[in-house]
């Protein structure tokens, strides 16, 4: 049997993983375009702050629902 407190926990940080997966390569591409202004680097890192989050609660939020799908 599954454990459905560690499933909802782990689909709460995949939700919260979804709206970075979007903005993070959109506010990269936004800093690629702009590439005269002075806040390009700026916009770059948090682009890139933002993908790597996503994907560190991605991993979080998959390594949650696998613990508790098979009860480690």
């Amino acid at each position: 049997m599954a454990n459905k407190e560690l499933l909802a926990k782990g689909i709460k940080y995949l939700s919260g993983a979804l709206p970075l997966m979007f903005i993070g390569p959109s506010v990269i591409y936004n800093a690629f375009m702009n590439q005269k202004n002075d806040w390009h680097y700026l916009v770059l890192a948090i682009g890139i702050i933002a993908c790597l989050a996503s994907m560190y609660l991605m991993y979080l939020g998959l390594k949650i629902i696998m613990k508790g799908i098979f009860n480690d």
